[in-house]
């Protein structure tokens, strides 16, 4: 069996687990639970889900969200317990207007920078530490893996890391570790349980000479690793304010998508960004405004 009929398998038994078997699984209810469940269902001769809401242990969104994990979009239900941070609003509210927007751009990106064959890198670049750019990388990350893209998202901000809590990742080894030649890959890589298909580098220790670390042969080895081995990759960067960074780090992924937050980004600011960006040739894919409401504001 080749691996492509593996996992039209796997698809194919998922969408056939029962929707006892997927609450339970997350952590929605309990088995003891599914099994009282069980027992109304089969005295009434109704559905599972019906059931299930007659017990009051389930309501309406748990209900879509079996529903979507049959037809194989994930996302995690506040009600499944899991603490997970509150900003990954694409994992706990997928079909929210805001999350609409970040489909929206996620749409946009594919048209302008993924759906070209070579292009499968990108950095998320603010002028200041307030637009949200961590938000914004995290949230689209999520987005493309509910769209079925192997996709990679890594924290380089080796000054104010943030991905790792977000996410509630362990830091103790992450993306300076890796540049500084300190781990592997294997060591670092953290699989997101709730979102298949979307993994996350964290920042690691904060070390003493980002910079210099950024300009090592391992940022171009890791990069070309995980350009092979992802469709999406999503590189959360510094704020330019804080330094060159930001500017190493989109020049080596080939492109760069602004952020900028109504009522805080300074246009001077924002302005001297774009102007940096071209001058040293580095390709904008577009910008986003920020907080609220999230919105493409285009190339």
């Amino acid at each position: 069996m080749t691996t492509t009929e593996k996992d039209m398998v796997a698809v194919e038994n998922r969408t056939k687990r029962p929707l006892g078997d997927i609450l339970v699984d997350a952590g929605i209810i309990s088995k003891a639970d599914a099994q009282r469940v069980a027992e109304l269902q089969r005295a009434k001769k109704i559905r599972f889900g019906e059931a299930a809401i007659q017990l009051g242990l389930i309501s309406e969104a748990d209900i879509r969200y079996a529903l979507s994990y049959q037809y194989d979009y994930a996302y995690l239900p506040r009600s499944s317990g899991r603490i997970t941070h509150s900003d990954l609003v694409a994992a706990y509210a997928p079909f929210s207007a805001e999350v609409d927007q970040l489909r929206a751009i996620r749409s946009q990106l594919k048209l302008r920078w993924f759906d070209q064959a070579t292009n499968t890198q990108l950095a998320v670049v603010g002028a200041g530490r307030a637009e949200g750019g961590s938000y914004l990388a995290a949230n689209l990350a999520i987005v493309f893996a509910q769209m079925g893209e192997r996709t990679l998202l890594i924290d380089a901000d080796m000054r104010h890391p943030r991905q790792h809590s977000l996410f509630k990742l362990d830091n103790t080894l992450g993306f300076s570790s890796l540049l500084a030649e300190r781990a592997e890959v294997s060591q670092v890589l953290k699989a997101i349980s709730f979102m298949p298909g979307l993994d996350v580098i964290p920042a690691g220790p904060v070390p003493p000479n980002p910079l210099e670390l950024l300009n090592r042969d391992s940022m171009q080895q890791l990069l070309e690793w995980a350009g092979k081995s992802y469709d999406i990759v999503l590189i959360d960067t510094p704020s330019a304010s804080t330094g060159s960074d930001a500017m190493i780090v989109a020049a080596k992924a080939g492109a760069a998508m602004l952020v900028a937050r109504a009522n805080e980004t300074k246009l001077a600011d924002f302005n001297s960004l774009v102007a940096e960006l071209k001058q040293s040739q580095i390709n904008i894919v577009g910008s986003v405004l920020n907080d609220p409401p999230l919105i493409d504001v285009g190339g």
